[in-house]
């Protein structure tokens, strides 16, 4: 397993069949990604997890987080988010946050995320705010 830095447009696969199947696959492309930092994990040469970080001031967004179904489980995406959180601490950044979704609170709090209790929704799925003060 290899983490490294990719492009934008190499997230949007796993973006659109991981999380919004049902959705143009337009709809997994943001406006803001070629502002962003994206890293995807490879086994041998195959693109399978991916995470797109946005810094602003002194803080960092993770959005589009998505590992392929078929490797889900086998702590590929743990490696990849210990991998964003520890490129935070590098850059001296105050804190990483994510809107997530409500059902993965568990998985995010075992790095030490703490729920803010900011909800919303969106297309039928539950999000909360979801950071970790460094």
């Amino acid at each position: 397993m290899r983490i490294k830095e990719i492009k934008a447009s190499d997230t949007w696969q796993i973006r659109h069949e991981v999380m919004w199947p049902n959705e143009p696959f337009e709809f997994v492309q943001l406006a803001e990604d070629d502002s962003g930092l994206h890293f995807g994990v490879f086994i041998e040469e195959k693109l399978i997890s991916i995470i797109s970080c946005f810094i602003t001031d002194n803080e960092m967004q993770f959005r589009k987080f998505a590992t392929l179904n078929d490797h889900q489980g086998e702590g590929v995406g743990s490696e990849l988010l210990e991998y964003i959180i520890q490129l935070a601490r590098n850059k001296k950044l105050k804190r990483v946050w994510s809107n997530a979704r409500t059902n993965k609170i568990p998985f995010y709090e075992k790095f030490g995320m703490k729920d803010t209790f900011q909800t919303f929704n969106k297309l039928d799925q539950e999000y909360t705010i979801m950071e970790i003060c460094l």
